[in-house]
């Protein structure tokens, strides 16, 4: 086909041939086989050549704990069927227990947490945004935005966050300056944010080439979303007053979750779903003037619903001890800055290499997002 010859060469520009990829049978850090999310892959994700797998940081992300393969932390924790999971303390950031915390896996539409921080970060809370056709034709679920709606970046990121849109997903991403931009700019924010384990492909966790996360990404992303106001408020509304376009009247769009609406003490979570990712869930909850944040990725939903699941272990975790001993930590120090190489324009000036990332995609990390122009237009399956 025409748009795979064309992918191959955004890719290979994105990816100069002087990147070397990691084997994942020969990986040096981290578990043998969790360096990419497990097959089978979502038809989207197929592409020649494919995406480079991440690099593993050299030191596990959270301490040395976080490099396990498998479950780390106090007896008793609850039967899951999550692949991994991790437990932390919201406020201190310290991690109770885990199951191959960095273990890489399709996040689904917990990836919205992502979107959510990146759009608060870069766009007006109160700018309008008009809803066009191509949100309204978007696959899986949506929040009900429409061509001719005027919209606020704040409505667009309630239909984010309480009903999982895929359209209102799009609309942001569009008034980020449009999929390719929005995917750059929240692949910034992982890295800022020490997410190295996250990789986004769509702005909205539709799968795609080399998407990518981890139950300790999407934990630490969701610790991080909850530092800003305008996300917390959101996620905890249980329903919001939507506008409606051209004879469509507004209407009440009511939040999904059900761990908000049957655990007790909730503050906020995110769930998905597509084939490949399999069921993923991120929250966070009070009690007793102590708040917990889980995330689980790769599960099912029997014998027990994922809300439950995740219920279960929010359960367990208020019934540690505060003397429980922390396994790692949610806190991200990055390294210590170096001085930026420069790179040779064509004009024969030279820039930082900060200022280069800045300017194009970083090499390897985002050719997926420019990726995003070849296969935008393409059909998905419909998921959520």
């Amino acid at each position: 086909m025409r748009w795979a010859a064309a992918l191959t060469l955004v890719l290979a520009l994105a990816c100069p041939v002087t990147t070397v990829p990691v084997p994942v049978a020969n990986v040096t850090m981290g578990c043998r086989g969790q360096q990419v999310p497990p097959p089978p892959a979502a038809e989207e994700e197929l592409v020649d050549p494919p995406p480079v797998p991440l690099p593993w940081p050299d030191e596990p992300v959270g301490g040395p704990g976080m490099g396990t393969c498998g479950r780390i932390g106090p007896e008793g924790a609850p039967e899951l069927t999550a692949e991994s999971w991790v437990l932390a303390d919201l406020d201190t950031g310290a991690v109770l227990a885990a199951r191959a915390p960095h273990a890489r896996h399709r996040p689904a539409s917990t990836l919205k947490v992502l979107t959510a921080i990146t759009a608060i970060r870069t766009l007006d809370p109160n700018a309008v945004v008009a809803g066009t056709a191509e949100d309204q034709a978007i696959d899986g679920s949506k929040a009900g935005i429409g061509a001719g709606g005027q919209y606020t970046v704040r409505q667009l990121l309630a239909g984010l966050l309480l009903n999982s849109g895929n359209d209102t997903a799009h609309a942001l991403a569009r008034a980020m300056g449009g999929d390719a931009a929005a995917l750059a700019l929240m692949t910034d924010v992982a890295r800022d944010l020490g997410a190295f384990d996250t990789r986004p492909a769509t702005p909205s966790g539709l799968d795609g080439p080399g998407m990518a996360s981890s139950a300790y990404d999407l934990a630490l992303l969701f610790r991080a979303a909850l530092r800003e106001p305008l996300f917390a408020e959101t996620t905890a509304l249980r329903s919001i007053h939507f506008p409606g376009y051209g004879e469509h009247p507004p209407f009440e769009l009511y939040n999904s979750s059900k761990l908000l609406a049957r655990f007790e003490g909730t503050i906020g979570g995110k769930t998905g779903y597509t084939e490949a990712a399999r069921h993923t869930l991120v929250g966070a909850a009070e009690r007793d003037g102590r708040r917990l944040v889980v995330a689980l990725v790769r599960g099912e939903q029997k014998p027990e619903p994922m809300w439950e699941q995740g219920a279960d272990l929010l359960d367990w975790g208020f019934d540690l001890p505060a003397t429980t001993p922390a396994v790692g930590t949610l806190d991200y120090t990055p390294p210590a800055p170096v001085a930026p190489d420069t790179t040779t324009l064509a004009a024969g000036g030279t820039i930082g290499a900060a200022t280069a990332t800045s300017m194009v995609l970083p090499a390897g990390l985002g050719a997926v997002a420019v990726a995003g122009l070849v296969i935008g237009g393409l059909a998905l399956r419909r998921r959520r």
